[in-house]
């Protein structure tokens, strides 16, 4: 198969298949996240990259928690509309009707329609570039007995994706 060398390295990394498409709460602001990792399960840490021109930045910074809330396909609309609308110009909860769900150890809500979520306090904030990695640890979780990650939203290459087939396992 041909390859060509490549100098515009963004329009690669925009290729790189997989990012997971969470609805990020701080205070009482939603943000649409496409980076988002696990960086370590013992602890159990993870980390979600904010831009500092984003309003849920400095939000972040103050709080020092947040609650990744993972939807599912059918909240693609609300998933849309929080990327693409900033919290300081209105009520991302009111505007897609997304309910407010009281958290089990950090004081930011959840979203009530996510069946994941994971509260996390900050632990390091690594500046990298463009954006800044939040690395929470991960404080409570809850989770819907019926959520199916194959629902998930994923993102990548400007689009919204779900999971496709399972290929193969490892081990």
């Amino acid at each position: 198969m041909p390859k060509s060398r490549v100098y515009d390295f963004s329009s690669v990394l925009r290729k790189f298949p997989g990012f997971p498409c969470v609805l990020v709460t701080t205070e009482n602001n939603i943000i649409t996240i496409g980076m988002v990792h696990i960086f370590s399960f013992s602890p159990p840490l993870v980390g979600i990259g904010v831009s500092p021109r984003r309003y849920s930045f400095n939000l972040l910074k103050q709080t020092q928690e947040y609650v990744i809330n993972v939807p599912h396909k059918n909240l693609l609309t609300q998933v849309a509309f929080c990327g693409e609308k900033s919290g300081r110009d209105l009520d991302k909860f009111e505007k897609t009707g997304l309910t407010k769900q009281s958290s089990l150890v950090v004081k930011t809500p959840g979203i009530e329609e996510c069946p994941l979520n994971i509260e996390c306090q900050v632990r390091k904030e690594i500046a990298t570039g463009d954006h800044t990695w939040f690395i929470g640890e991960v404080v409570a979780a809850t989770i819907d007995t019926n959520y199916n990650p194959e629902e998930a939203i994923l993102y990548w290459g400007g689009y919204y994706r779900v999971l496709g087939d399972i290929i193969g396992k490892r081990g």
